[in-house]
């Protein structure tokens, strides 16, 4: 069958410029069963994630800090490894004031139950598309990650972590994936997202002035 013969051969040439992806769901499962049992560190995270890609980084410590409580140690990573994305750094680097942090590997689980599924929802729809858009955004989601993380440690509202967070989600997915259509959906909302925080930051900071004032 000469046909399916060339179909074969095109296809497997094209594999390695494709890049053949792990399912960002199988990875947060592969993750949770190489867990210590009791407790784990952030460096032992990133150490597990070392051969992955920036975005699967952000991708965990999205989901750690969709936590209402606790979400300040992920945040502050977050930032770190904006600020190495826009540096042009390949891997991520943390003082061990932080990566030897100790948290309880049962907090873990519980994130990784709620998360897995919504990930494979998620993955049904999304994949690569819009190349040239994804080319282009791409470039700047370092500073994005970093708005929202911003927005995420200094919005002065109950819950206000949340938000950012799934948005740094949408981002980390976006960018693993190579969808340039959701990766120009989550920067727009970002820029609503941090332009509202920042009224919200500046409401407050104002509102406290005017007390000292009084």
């Amino acid at each position: 069958m000469p046909w399916s013969k060339m179909l074969r051969s095109t296809y497997r040439t094209r594999l390695p410029a494709t890049r053949e992806r792990t399912p960002s769901s199988r990875v947060l499962a592969d993750l949770l069963r190489q867990a210590p049992p009791d407790h784990f560190t952030l460096g032992w995270l990133l150490s597990t994630l070392h051969q992955r890609s920036f975005g699967v980084v952000i991708l965990f410590l999205g989901i750690l800090a969709t936590a209402p409580i606790g979400s300040s140690v992920p945040g502050i990573m977050l930032a770190a490894v904006a600020v190495q994305m826009i540096a042009g750094i390949r891997e991520p680097i943390f003082p061990r004031f932080i990566t030897n942090r100790w948290l309880p590997t049962q907090y873990l689980f519980r994130l990784g139950d709620r998360a897995i599924p919504v990930l494979r929802y998620l993955e049904r729809v999304v994949h690569p598309r819009w190349p040239r858009a994804f080319e282009t955004a791409r470039r700047f989601v370092g500073i994005v990650v970093l708005l929202l993380t911003a927005a995420l440690l200094l919005t002065p509202i109950p819950f206000s972590n949340i938000p950012p967070a799934v948005l740094i989600i949408l981002i980390a997915l976006a960018y693993i994936e190579e969808d340039g259509l959701l990766l120009c959906l989550a920067f727009l909302f970002a820029v609503i997202l941090i332009s509202v925080a920042s009224v919200a930051v500046w409401g407050t900071i104002f509102g406290a002035l005017l007390i000292s004032d009084i």
